[in-house]
């Protein structure tokens, strides 16, 4: 009796044995990683904890009024909106001096661009449209000159439809943009106060319109900005118009009233604060060209395209009287 339990015993160890030491099936995930090239056999388990690691329960949440983007209710399909400033481009000349400043001069503008900003000479009102023109010139100490146009105090905003009917140049080098900055910083430079990239186009890559928003969490030096591209085969052809809708708790990017980009911060934090949200105070348009630059030379720059210009055949910016008293009751 012994002896056959002792058998039993035996085959059953023999049997976990075998289960043990089995080839294991790769999961689904395993295969892919094994498709692309991924080595699963050199994975190797660290000895220390990583500099990235929070011990849960250490962090304590962020107090009420430090969390953004939350708790508004409203109906977005239902939302009015007003118009509350416009530049139609209609009286020939220098751009109106009541709307439009200028940012000048040659700094690199915090990408190595290769431009020199200048005021009128390079921004002129004709034929009913904005011309913004980046020109081979010696300007100081750049070879190139160029317009950034600027609302900031003379139209700044919170929230909004905002709608820019443009052309854009072509060419290698060239790197024009429709975009906004915050007004009054409140959280700090750049990129802590935000920036929201309504349309960039680089020559290199031509055709593609790039959307992009910047934050002390997500921004293109770290490599987390948050971003969105669409083909538009004829951008240095034909008018396009670009919107951005800015809400309290989302912004979404359109070109020609189609959504391609939505950037929700409750997506990427369960209670957003500053670091996914600046955008709750208030920003200005800005329109350039800058020629060349981190990510406009990045294929290096055709000198021989220049000029170049970007066309702008209205600014239109509209407000919400149901968000603007959502916000006032909040």
């Amino acid at each position: 009796m012994m002896i056959k339990q002792l058998i039993v015993s035996l085959a059953a160890l023999l049997v976990s044995l075998a289960i043990v030491f089995a080839p294991q099936t790769a999961t689904k995930e395993e295969q892919t990683m094994d498709a692309s090239g991924f080595d699963m056999g050199k994975l190797r388990v660290g000895k220390e904890v990583s500099g990235a690691y929070v011990q849960p329960g250490s962090v304590s949440p962020p107090a009420r009024d430090e969390v953004k983007a939350t708790g508004f209710a409203y109906d977005e399909a239902k939302l009015t909106y007003e118009l509350v400033w416009a530049d139609e481009f209609d009286i020939p000349g220098a751009p109106d001096p009541e709307r439009w400043g200028y940012d000048l001069g040659g700094s690199g503008w915090g990408n190595n661009e290769l431009q020199f900003y200048t005021g009128e000479g390079n921004a002129w009102a004709e034929d009913g449209c904005l011309i913004i023109e980046a020109r081979k010139e010696q300007r100081g100490n750049r070879a190139y000159t160029s317009a950034r146009l600027v609302t900031r105090g003379k139209g700044d905003w919170l929230y909004g439809r905002f709608e820019i009917r443009a052309k854009m140049p072509r060419g290698l080098g060239t790197w024009p943009a429709i975009w906004m900055l915050p007004t009054d910083r409140v959280y700090g430079v750049w990129p802590a106060s935000g920036e929201i990239d309504i349309m960039e186009h680089v020559g290199y890559d031509q055709g593609i319109s790039h959307s992009s928003v910047h934050t002390k969490a997500f921004n293109h030096v770290m490599g987390t900005q948050k971003s969105a591209r669409t083909r538009l085969s004829d951008i240095s052809e034909e008018f396009h118009t670009y919107i951005l809708t800015w809400l309290p708790d989302k912004l979404l990017i359109a070109v020609d009233g189609e959504v391609y980009f939505t950037y929700e911060p409750g997506r990427y934090a369960a209670q957003p604060t500053f670091r996914e949200w600046p955008f709750d105070r208030r920003h200005h348009l800005l329109l350039n060209i800058a020629f060349g630059g981190n990510w406009g030379g990045a294929r290096g720059i055709d000198e021989n395209v220049l000029p170049q210009r970007m066309l702008v055949d209205y600014v239109r910016v509209y407000q919400s009287p149901e968000i603007a008293a959502l916000v006032k009751g909040e």
